[in-house]
């Protein structure tokens, strides 16, 4: 046996990645939630298959709530981080030959490519029942700020004034990726498919190579 700190008796090495216990607590919960499902996991078995006791989980966690709350959130964390950066930057700051749409492009590429290369496709929870409820409020509420500057960030790209509002139908293929997942099929290419079909929606098709290559710039420069 070994210890992960004092009151965390360890039953075997650490076999998950993670610095502490408690990265070790959040992975486990995220392989067994998209797997078997949030309802049929328990906080034993989050522990058993950490190798720490079920009492030593909540020393980290005081509920199963308390783990899906930090999970779900991580999937928006980074992605609206971001989003906040691009949507901060002042009028210009791009170049002057940074085409309309990069923005968006970028907020699109680097959100879909956080959802696609997570280890574990934690987006297929945001459905749950469980996480209508009030208790998940400030999940819901970063994930609604994420959704408005992407609206934002396409405001007035749209091809035609009947046409889609841009932003929002981006947000929504790269939240589809998260089902592309789940079916298996996506690959490396799909977040950039995904902003990149944003884009063409807007009527920006004829820019995409323009608008990719200022779209990494920033990503390079921001991330």
């Amino acid at each position: 046996m070994t210890y992960a700190g004092p009151g965390r008796p360890r039953h075997q090495q650490p076999s998950r990645p993670g610095a502490t216990a408690r990265d070790e607590i959040l992975d486990a919960a995220a392989e067994l939630f998209t797997t078997q499902g949030f309802a049929s996991t328990s906080t034993r078995s989050i522990a058993d298959a950490v190798g720490i006791r079920q009492s030593s989980l909540y020393h980290h966690f005081k509920t199963k709530d308390d783990i899906l709350e930090d999970l779900l959130e991580g999937t928006v964390s980074g992605g609206l981080e971001f989003a906040r950066a691009v949507a901060a930057l002042p009028a210009g700051s791009t170049g002057t030959e940074s085409p309309a749409g990069s923005r968006l492009h970028a907020v699109a590429l680097y959100d879909g490519t956080q959802l696609c290369s997570a280890r574990w496709n934690l987006g297929v929870l945001y459905h749950l029942p469980e996480v209508r409820s009030t208790r998940f409020a400030r999940f819901l509420a970063d994930r609604q700020e994420l959704r408005r500057l992407y609206g934002e960030l396409g405001s007035g790209l749209s091809a035609t004034a009947s046409g889609p509002d841009g932003g929002d139908f981006t947000f929504r293929l790269v939240e589809s990726l998260i089902y592309l997942r789940a079916d298996g099929a996506a690959n490396t290419e799909s977040a950039l498919q995904a902003a990149d079909a944003g884009l063409i929606l807007c009527g920006l098709g004829a820019e995409l190579p323009a608008i990719r290559a200022a779209s990494r710039e920033l990503i390079g420069r921001l991330a």
